[in-house]
């Protein structure tokens, strides 16, 4: 009712977007589920098709799309497919992109982002540690100046694409005294010696975005690699986690819609009592409303996507967004779950992947109780 927030490009770009969808993720779903992780040749033919370089500017092989929607759209489209395709890929073009091209210096862009763009590099964000959660001022991985160079120690875990990633933007505090202002970012490059990978983390959900340990034991990272300013790493991840949150709501709604359409079809299929599952005024009723709750949220996210791509969403909007699409997705999940009976509880049935893939939006890019937080300080409590 209140129109779309696409242009006929976007539409278009979402058509090439599915065609990527059909032709490289659908026929390889249940091995990159076995093996944990989305094969290189996909991400590279991701980057034949343009779209791990949405935010890259052309000079260095990107689209340079200078339009929030697109990556919107290539978000929604790979959450439809599947919430780990989305997390993957999105951490890249999504999430890491901006650091790389903002913060980055003329040398580290023309270094880095020529391959970010073709998908022979893969990223991943290092902020996350084993005891610090959603805490990201209480930093422990540690980077002490020596000469040209800085000597990197610590550790950070649920890192998504961490077993694959060429290069990982980590933050590390540079001096405690000043705690969140003394943290600063850096680019540690697959090789470096002491930087190490620890398991592939065995999750409850999303098995194909491959999830990891990262260890750092005296890692030599030149100055060269500092991304930013010294001191500035905690105002720059603050000022990029709107965009992070806004992309999992993307994600989050396209998701529980894709897998809600599939289970109203379920409901008309599938016969009880001599009678469509969805004829019983219960499970009509259920329907009803988490068609009407999906629709809505999709509205409000939608809302979010057009205000970031005018540069206009603030981080408690951002917030609200993210926390509400999270608890909705999961609660439609769950009914779908419930509507499937005892298949319903079957790895093999979608609608039970999804459930376990969509539990942890309620947890990470900033947990629904920190979201909360935010949103009760900006009420003045």
């Amino acid at each position: 009712m209140l129109g779309s927030i696409y242009t006929d490009d976007h539409e278009m770009f979402r058509e090439s977007v599915r065609e990527f969808v059909r032709r490289q993720i659908e026929p390889n779903e249940e091995k990159f589920r076995e093996n944990r992780l989305i094969d290189r040749d996909v991400w590279l033919a991701a980057g034949r098709q343009g779209l791990l370089g949405l935010g890259v500017p052309e000079s260095y092989g990107g689209a340079d799309a200078g339009d929030y929607r697109f990556n919107a759209v290539l978000g929604a489209e790979l959450a439809a497919a599947g919430m780990a395709v989305a997390s993957s890929f999105g951490i890249h073009f999504d999430v890491v992109a901006p650091y790389l091209v903002e913060l980055g210096t003329e040398e580290q862009r023309e270094r880095w982002l020529p391959k970010f763009a073709t998908g022979e590099y893969i990223t991943a964000i290092g902020m996350t540690e084993p005891g610090g959660g959603s805490d990201l001022a209480a930093l422990k991985t540690g980077a002490v100046r020596d000469g040209d160079d800085w000597i990197v120690n610590g550790s950070k875990t649920f890192i998504t694409n961490g077993i694959q990633a060429d290069l990982v933007v980590v933050a590390a505090q540079t001096d405690p005294a000043k705690k969140a202002r003394g943290i600063t970012l850096f680019v540690l490059e697959e090789g470096m010696p002491g930087f190490t990978r620890g398991r592939k983390l065995d999750k409850v959900g999303q098995p194909e975005a491959d999830t990891a340990e990262l260890f750092f034991d005296d890692v030599r990272v030149p100055d060269t690699n500092r991304l930013g300013e010294v001191g500035q790493g905690f105002v720059a991840m603050m000022e990029r986690l709107p965009q992070e949150r806004i992309g999992s709501a993307v994600s989050n709604i396209a998701h529980a819609a894709a897998v809600l359409a599939e289970t109203v079809q379920y409901a008309k299929d599938r016969k009880a009592f001599g009678q469509q599952i969805g004829a019983f005024q219960s499970n009509k009723f259920l329907l009803a409303e988490l068609t009407t709750k999906v629709e809505l949220t999709q509205c409000y996210v939608d809302q979010g996507v057009l205000a970031h791509s005018k540069g206009e969403l603030t981080a408690v909007d951002a917030a609200k967004i993210k926390w509400w699409s999270a608890q909705v997705q999961n609660e439609v999940l769950d009914a779908c779950v419930q509507l499937h009976g005892g298949y319903g509880y079957m790895r093999e049935y979608r609608v039970a992947r999804a459930w376990m893939d969509a539990r942890v939006t309620k947890i990470w890019a900033g947990s629904n109780e920190i979201m909360k937080e935010i949103i009760g300080r900006d009420l003045g409590l």
